[in-house]
């Protein structure tokens, strides 16, 4: 079970690549919604089956792999933004970036007090990694939807880390997560159609044009 865990959080990392290197929005949710989808299966193959875990695993594969990734492209397809033409940083600078911090990821874990069990595992790295790739495209990115993506790989990333800790969390703490993901995503997409209905681009770096009368 920890190889095939091991071989689903390698994919997740290579989504974080796909999502670093591509300007094609509808790409970068499907590739969002793919990583969802896994990261709802993780929790079904590292612990033991009960009620309570499918439960969990469903509702994480709907709303992460499902519902979200839908909101998202009717966002996009509102607004008919099919590309991140001119990101804050070049792709392969981006790209470059999110190697190194997948690099300092797996260094920076090995350093950690781990539980046995977890050390030979790729949890810590992988959610380390996602982290900082969801850091990296809502930080470089001009697009709201695509700040919108990052947020979610972000969250992925803290997802993963709670991984460890499944057994030990209830299921309204795990309910409040998804509760705070869904209520974050709504927040930005009343934000970007907002700027959609004033303005002809939902590109944030043309908010700083705006000044105060």
């Amino acid at each position: 079970m920890g190889s095939f865990a091991d071989q689903l959080l390698v994919l997740v990392m290579l989504i974080n690549f796909v999502l670093l290197g591509s300007s094609r929005m509808a790409f970068c949710i499907r590739a969002v919604a793919v990583q969802g989808v896994v990261l709802g299966i993780l929790p079904g193959i590292i612990h033991p089956f009960s009620f309570h875990l499918a439960t969990i695993t469903v509702s994480i594969i709907l709303a992460k792999g499902v519902i979200i990734p839908y909101l998202i492209d009717n966002a996009v397809r509102k607004t008919q933004i099919k590309r991140e033409i001119e990101p804050f940083l070049g792709y392969v600078p981006t790209l470059v970036l999110g190697a190194v911090f997948t690099s300092l990821a797996f260094v920076f874990a090995l350093k950690l007090p781990l539980a046995p069990e977890h050390q030979d595992l790729l949890f810590v790295p992988a959610s380390i990694a996602t982290l900082m790739t969801g850091f990296l495209v809502l930080t470089t990115r001009k697009k709201a939807i695509s700040q919108v993506i990052g947020y979610l790989v972000l969250e992925n990333g803290i997802f993963i880390f709670g991984l460890l800790l499944t057994e030990a969390m209830p299921v309204m703490v795990e309910a409040g997560a998804l509760l705070d993901l869904l209520v974050g995503i709504f927040v930005m997409g009343i934000v970007i159609n907002h700027i959609s209905r004033e303005f002809s681009s939902i590109d944030t770096s043309r908010l700083q044009a705006l000044k105060e009368e």
